[in-house]
């Protein structure tokens, strides 16, 4: 097959295998509820600018990500298909850029089997099919390294610089962390200190890095300007609020005085060996290579691994950390990892590994789809009840019998010869299923209609609603015009408070549903109607007649140390 030939085929492949199932699920949590709800409300209030979630100003996040899901549905006309096509997008730009970058260091064949090895990971699969906003900021991130390295590798190149630049500014608006691909200038220093190989001749001039500067301001200013004539013409102490929060709480707060998400120092090294299968499996093999070419004093290897390490680095100082904080570093290991791969693979050891670890993930998804169906152990029925899986289980695993035949005739097809062929065959087969098959099964499963549905019928068409102790998937559900809320991160005492004077204004038409683990000691769980389990979490629906008549007047007393509003500890 010729060079442009397995170039598009590459890229149809990665498009049916990261698009399958796009437009068969609704947000799922935690954080697709989310930005889906942001997203809605964006566009249904015609402000772009300040995200909200319910009646809060929404500061966790720049609002790029929503923005692009909401741009997203008025392209597309449907939200199944808008939250998640920004990831789907990203992830595909995310592969382009790998394997041309390593097409353009080290050839066609080691561009391709970079962009193999991303495509068949764990984590970069796994988040291209979530409504999330980790594809996105990766994209960016690694738009701007390759932009930086194109110009400092094959360069001189000031476009490529001054693009990658303007990713960068982009990526610190969709979360913040695109400032980081600024670290690749240690190792450019380092490198060029000591003339290393493979760097392009000096084009460090004045013009260039105001260049740089100016491409990367202005890509911030596409956000920081219409916001700061924003705040500045509507002053506010939500306004001020915001701003204190998304650039001071949200960054420099966030990662030296966390509030959760803590892990060990060690936790990264956990997420490497194990999210970022199969291609962690190769590192016996690439880090001696690595050495190598390091020893060789070879910028082609040691710029983007560096970065990529002082990435991981970066966020193992912090307290919090979360899988996928390092998910930027994973396009450049792969991109590392292209040139050497194929000699890897054709040695012995390496694919007995390879096809080892097809067998070890193909039989203990054929266990649990055989056990399943036959005679289910008691995690299995504990696992479908907190699903809420009812009738469905059994879908469930046979899809899980499905995956791991699937592996297995990989396997015994494709044997020890072409064992990495038999691993790209069996993760593509696997995420087929999941795609089309089991993220939709559980979706189904945690959908909030059912709830909607019996407090619809419950209240009535004139019956009006506000929501206490609420999360993002319930309002998504029944929709800003037909439920009220008092606030996210609003402590749930005040919420509650809040909800009964509001329905003291119209106690015969006004209902509130609430999470029953909150109800006490204001209201009467026997006045209140159960309107089940959905995600875990008990719900009633209740009117001012179920209210104690100490709590009249929203005289809640303040609950324990766990009364906070939805998942902020900050307050």
């Amino acid at each position: 097959m010729h060079e442009p030939m397995e170039r598009w085929f590459l890229m149809l492949a990665a498009l049916v295998l990261l698009a399958a199932g796009i437009g068969l699920r609704t947000p799922t949590p935690s954080d697709e509820p989310r930005f889906a709800l942001v997203a809605h409300q964006m566009a249904a209030s015609g402000n772009w600018l300040i995200p909200h979630r319910g009646t809060d100003w929404y500061s966790d996040k720049p609002p790029l990500f929503m923005a692009a899901q909401a741009a997203s549905h008025a392209l597309t006309g449907d939200w199944r298909i808008g939250f998640l096509l920004p990831s789907l997008l990203a992830s595909l730009g995310t592969l382009w850029l790998v394997y041309d970058l390593g097409r353009r260091l080290w050839g066609h064949r080691a561009g391709l089997w970079a962009a193999l090895a991303l495509l068949c990971t764990v984590q970069f699969v796994f988040q291209a099919k979530r409504g999330q906003i980790d594809p996105t900021v990766t994209f960016f991130v690694t738009a701007a390294n390759v932009g930086i390295l194109r110009h400092v590798l094959l360069g001189p190149d000031r476009r490529a610089l001054w693009l990658g630049c303007f990713a960068a500014g982009l990526g610190v608006i969709t979360k913040g962390v695109g400032v980081l691909a600024f670290l690749m200038v240690l190792p450019w220093w380092f490198a060029r200190r000591y003339r290393w190989q493979g760097l392009a001749p000096a084009d460090g001039g004045p013009m260039v890095w105001l260049g740089s500067v100016l491409a990367f301001v202005a890509a911030l200013g596409l956000w920081l300007v219409p916001l700061a004539i924003y705040v500045h013409t509507h002053d506010s102490p939500e306004a001020r609020a915001y701003v204190q929060d998304i650039f001071v709480n949200q960054t420099v707060h966030r990662y030296v005085h966390p509030w959760n998400s803590f892990q060990p120092p060690w936790f990264y090294i956990e997420v490497i060996f194990t999210s970022w299968l199969p291609l962690s499996l190769a590192l016996p093999w690439l880090v001696p290579a690595w050495r190598r070419a390091l020893r060789e004093r070879d910028a082609r290897v040691l710029l983007p691994l560096a970065w990529a390490v002082l990435l991981i680095v970066f966020f193992s100082l912090t307290r919090a950390k979360r899988d996928v904080y390092i998910m930027p570093a994973l396009p450049l290991l792969a991109l590392c990892a292209g040139p050497w791969l194929a000699d890897i693979l054709a040695r012995r050891w390496p694919q007995r590994v390879a096809l080892g670890f097809v067998f070890l993930l193909a039989l203990p998804l054929l266990v649990f789809g055989v056990q399943g169906l036959v005679h289910p152990s008691g995690w299995m029925l504990r696992f479908a009840e907190g699903r809420q899986l009812g009738s469905q289980a059994n879908s469930l695993w046979l899809a899980f019998l499905v995956m791991g035949v699937w592996m297995l005739a990989c396997a015994a097809w494709f044997r020890l010869r072409r064992a990495g062929i038999a691993v790209l065959g069996a993760m593509a087969g696997v995420w087929l299923v999941w795609g089309l098959w089991v993220a939709p099964l559980l979706a189904r499963a945690s959908s909030q209609a059912p709830l909607v549905h019996r407090v619809e019928q419950t209240i009535g068409p004139t019956g009006q609603l506000a929501l206490v102790g609420w999360k993002e998937e319930l309002l998504l559900a029944f929709g800003r015009k037909r439920a009220s809320d008092f606030g996210f991160v609003t402590p749930w005492h005040q919420q509650l408070a809040d909800a009964i004077r509001w329905q003291e204004q119209s106690p015969g038409d006004r209902w509130v549903l609430i999470l029953a683990d909150i109800m006490a000691p204001c209201i009467n769980k026997d006045a209140t109607l159960d309107m089940g389990v959905t995600s875990g979490r008990d719900w009633r629906l209740y009117r001012l007649d179920a209210v104690a008549p100490a709590c009249r007047g929203g005289v809640v007393p303040a609950g324990d140390v766990d009364d906070w509003g939805g998942i902020d500890r900050r307050r």
